[in-house]
C-alpha cells in the first residue's frame, strides 16, 4: 500500500527522537517560535505538511526567470520519495543528514523522505561548510555543488551523496573520484518535486565515465521542435511537464543535458551553448564565471565572458580548447555575482551590473 502523506511513518526520528503526527506539530511550534533561523523554517514547513490541504506552496529558484510559487500535492511529494527510497535503498532506520534550506523544495524533499520512509534524520543549518558530527555516520545526505567541494575530505562518513542545484566542475569531480561514498548528480526543478533523473560520479572502473542522465522509474522523456525536454512522470504531476533546457536523448531513459534554450547565443549563424564553453573553460578559470551573448551590430550576438574578481590579464592558451566562434569577443570583471535566494548565479542580474546591451 502507498503511504500517505497525513501518516508519519512509525520509525521517523529527528535529532534522535521519535515523533508522531500530534508530536511533531508541538515541535513545529516550537521550531518556528525558539529555535534558530534554519530551525523556523523548518518548522514552518512541517506545519504546512501537518495542516489539512493536499498541496504546499513551493517557491522556484528563479535561476531562469523571476521566482515564483507554485503548488505541489503532498501526494506528488510522497511518490517522490518512495522513488528515491526504492533507487537509493533507504530502508526504515537508515539515517540521513539534510544541510539544505527547507524553504526550498530540495530540502522539503530530504524531510518528507524521512517522514514517509521511516528514517533518522539529522538537520544542521545550511552553509557552504555544513558543520557536522564527523564521529556519526549516514547512509545518504544531498548537497549543493559548493558544499560537496567543502565537504570533500570528509565524506567518507556518508555512504550516498546526491548534488544538485548547479553544475559540477571537473574540480570537484577529481576530488571526489575515488572517495568511499557513491556521489551522484541529478536533474530536476521544482515542478519535478525534485530530481527524475540521476548520473554517477564516482568510483568508475579505469577509463569510464557516465555522461548521461538516467531517469528514475515511471518517468518517461520526450522532445519538443526546440530540441527541449519534455517530461511525463504521472506520479508528480498531471501534466507533462516542458522545460527549457536542451538535450540529446540516447535512450528510452538516458539523455544528455547541452545547456539552456534561454542562453543559446546565435552568432554569424551559429548556434552556440553557453554551458559548453564554460565546460571547456573550468579548468582554466578559478574564480567564478559565465558565458553569455549580447547584440553585435555584425554578427547579431557576440560571445562574452563575465568573470568574478579584480580585473586582470588572461593569456591567450586560457581559449586554446575552444572553437574559433565561441572565443569570447569581450571579457568583463564584476566584483560579486548577483545570486537568487538559492545561491544560484543571477546571470541577467549580473549582466546588468555591466553596460552592455544584451
Amino acid at each position: 500500500m502507498i503511504p500517505s502523506y497525513n501518516k508519519v511513518h512509525r520509525k521517523f526520528k529527528l535529532e534522535g527522537f521519535h515523533y508522531n503526527f500530534n508530536d511533531l506539530m508541538e515541535v513545529a511550534y516550537s521550531f518556528v517560535k525558539e529555535g534558530y533561523p534554519y530551525q523556523q523554517k523548518l518548522g514552518n514547513f512541517l506545519l504546512d505538511w501537518l495542516d489539512d490541504k493536499d498541496y504546499v506552496i513551493v517557491k522556484t529558484s528563479g535561476s531562469t526567470g523571476r521566482p515564483k510559487k507554485i503548488k505541489i500535492k503532498k501526494q506528488a511529494m510522497v511518490n517522490s520519495a518512495i522513488t528515491t527510497g526504492d533507487f537509493f535503498n533507504l530502508t526504515p532506520g537508515k539515517k540521513v543528514l539534510n544541510c539544505l534550506p527547507s524553504n526550498f523544495v530540495a530540502g522539503k524533499m530530504m524531510i518528507v523522505r524521512a517522514l514517509v520512509l521511516g528514517l533518522e534524520l539529522d538537520m544542521v543549518e545550511p552553509s557552504a561548510l555544513p558543520r557536522i558530527d564527523y564521529e556519526k555516520d549516514y547512509d545518504f545526505c544531498a548537497f549543493t555543488p559548493m558544499q560537496l567541494k567543502n565537504f570533500a575530505k570528509y565524506l567518507k562518513s556518508i555512504k550516498t551523496v546526491i548534488v544538485g542545484g548547479g553544475r559540477v566542475s571537473n574540480h570537484i569531480k577529481a576530488l571526489i573520484k575515488d572517495k568511499k561514498p557513491q556521489v551522484y548528480e541529478t536533474y530536476g526543478m521544482t515542478e519535478t518535486v525534485t530530481h527524475i533523473a540521476v548520473k554517477k560520479l564516482n568510483n568508475f572502473k579505469e577509463n569510464q565515465t557516465d555522461n548521461y542522465f538516467t531517469t528514475l522509474p515511471n518517468v518517461s522523456i520526450s522532445q519538443d521542435k526546440r530540441g527541449c525536454l519534455v517530461i511525463e512522470a504521472p506520479n508528480l504531476s498531471d501534466e507533462k511537464i516542458i522545460t527549457n533546457d536542451i538535450v540529446k536523448i540516447h535512450s528510452d531513459n538516458k539523455f544528455e543535458w547541452l545547456g539552456r534554450f534561454d542562453n543559446i547565443i546565435n552568432t554569424g549563424g551559429i548556434k552556440v551553448f553557453p554551458e559548453e564553453i564554460e565546460e571547456k573553460l573550468q579548468d582554466s578559470i578559478p574564480e567564478q564565471f559565465f558565458i553569455c551573448g549580447v547584440k553585435d551590430d555584425t554578427l547579431g550576438e557576440k560571445v562574452i565572458l563575465i568573470i568574478e574578481g579584480q580585473e586582470r590579464e588572461l593569456n591567450s592558451p586560457v581559449f586554446s580548447t575552444l572553437e574559433k566562434y565561441e572565443v569570447p569577443k569581450e571579457i568583463h570583471f564584476v566584483n560579486t555575482f548577483k545570486e537568487t535566494t538559492s545561491g544560484k548565479i543571477h546571470r541577467n542580474k549580473t549582466l546588468k551590473q555591466l553596460k552592455v546591451q544584451n
